[in-house]
């Protein structure tokens, strides 16, 4: 498929995240209230404002969740629609007054998220961590090329970008140390996945094909961790407070039909998956992703660059073995990928591998060093589906880490 052009002409550029073909969805403040967006090149179309074919019902609440409940055939008829709006140019006078520049307002989270869920479906990701902690011989555990390993989250947890994270408390244990302690997390960590958000409820156990319909779009998604409490609390039962801290994405919904010329196949298989299991398709998509990291007052270094066609388990396999149990999907739930790291050092999603677990400090084009995240630091994720003279992008998913809060008199010794 090629660029499909617009009126608006920001939207032909070749290095807009937002031509005619993304169409992402957000939430957006313009100072006026919070309001229901479509991105289109440097602009943001007010949806609560158009009343060409819109349904004003539809669009009222400010969260993208009424919209994926109506289902497949309404999400169909709306992005047609605004396909229809946006490219012809008899629609200008009555839909140009209300592009808003994308500059001017704030963006917000873009719907409610009913339930968290978090994958550890990424082997190159699996095997670095594995390895750090249990030798190469035992890096993948006995059930990882079988299963999608994950974790319920904290809903509580989902925040979208530019919301600053706040660096965690917990209990921490070095190896030395005979009792834990109560500490600011000195090992925090990013990570860099993908999100996908569920359109349509599951009522039973739903196939692989079933599941990838369900799916209304995608985010990017940071997975901050706290290394250290995280080593302390996760046996037996895994993450805990490790991962509460924070999870921001990315505020545009990129919907799964923009992604549609992009699809590609998981990996081949290194052991048979049972038939649940199996894909009907290509079930990833080639989506370039990088990680930005700037300290703070101070210009960003790209320390990542690796691409979501790494992961061993497609977000569709994520789902289908997420109903297996019986347990109800709701719109609105989402799944985090788990971290996409590649093959090579420069392509892995997390400083606990960038930096092998402290040992092998990263340096900055600043000339600092970075095992794990500083106070200050700003964290950047991007991605980018390249189509043929367009990109479908994601926009910034971004967060500064700030320092810990005073510790309560109560809780200090």
């Amino acid at each position: 498929m090629s660029l499909i052009r617009s009126w608006v002409d920001s939207a032909n550029r070749a290095d807009t995240d937002f031509p005619l073909n993304n169409l992402p969805y957000g939430v957006f403040d313009d100072g006026q209230g919070a309001r229901m967006g479509v991105a289109i090149g440097d602009f943001v179309l007010d949806l609560g404002r158009v009343d060409h074919g819109l349904d004003p019902v539809l669009l009222a609440d400010p969260a993208w969740n009424d919209v994926m409940a109506a289902g497949p055939s309404v999400w169909a008829g709306l992005r047609a629609r605004l396909t229809e709006l946006l490219s012809d140019e008899g629609h200008r006078p009555a839909v140009g007054p209300h592009l808003l520049p994308l500059a001017s307002v704030r963006m917000l989270m873009p719907f409610r998220v009913t339930e968290y869920t978090d994958f550890y479906a990424g082997k190159n990701h699996a095997v670095n961590v594995g390895t750090m902690f249990r030798g190469a011989e035992n890096a993948l555990p006995p059930n990882w090329l079988s299963i999608p390993i994950g974790y319920n989250g904290r809903a509580s947890s989902v925040v979208v970008s530019g919301t600053d994270v706040v660096r965690p408390w917990g209990q921490v244990k070095a190896p030395d140390e005979a009792q834990p302690r109560f500490a600011p997390s000195a090992r925090f960590d990013l990570e860099l996945e993908m999100g996908a958000i569920i359109g349509q409820p599951s009522d039973g156990m739903v196939s692989v094909a079933e599941a990838d319909q369900m799916i209304f779009g995608y985010v990017l998604l940071n997975d901050w961790s706290a290394r250290d409490i995280q080593a302390w609390e996760y046996q037996p039962l895994g993450p805990f407070q490790a991962k509460a801290t924070a999870t921001t994405i990315s505020p545009w919904i990129v919907t799964r039909a923009a992604l549609e010329p992009f699809r590609v196949s998981t990996p081949e298989r290194e052991r048979p998956l049972l038939p649940y299991l199996r894909e009907p398709g290509p079930m990833l998509y080639d989506i370039a992703l990088e990680v930005g990291l700037a300290p703070e007052g101070k210009p960003e270094t790209v320390i990542a660059r690796t691409n979501y066609d790494q992961m061993y388990y497609s977000a569709a396999q994520q789902l289908a073995h997420h109903t297996t149990s019986g347990c109800a999907m709701r719109v609105g739930d989402l799944l985090g990928s788990g971290t996409i790291s590649g093959p090579t050092k420069d392509s892995r999603g997390s400083l606990l591998e960038l930096s092998w677990g402290g040992k092998e400090p990263l340096t900055l084009a600043t000339g600092e060093s970075r095992s794990f995240l500083e106070d200050g630091d700003r964290l950047i994720l991007r991605g980018a589906a390249q189509g043929d003279g367009y990109r479908i992008g994601f926009g910034e998913c971004a967060g500064v880490l700030r320092p810990a809060r005073r510790l309560p008199d109560w809780a200090q010794e």
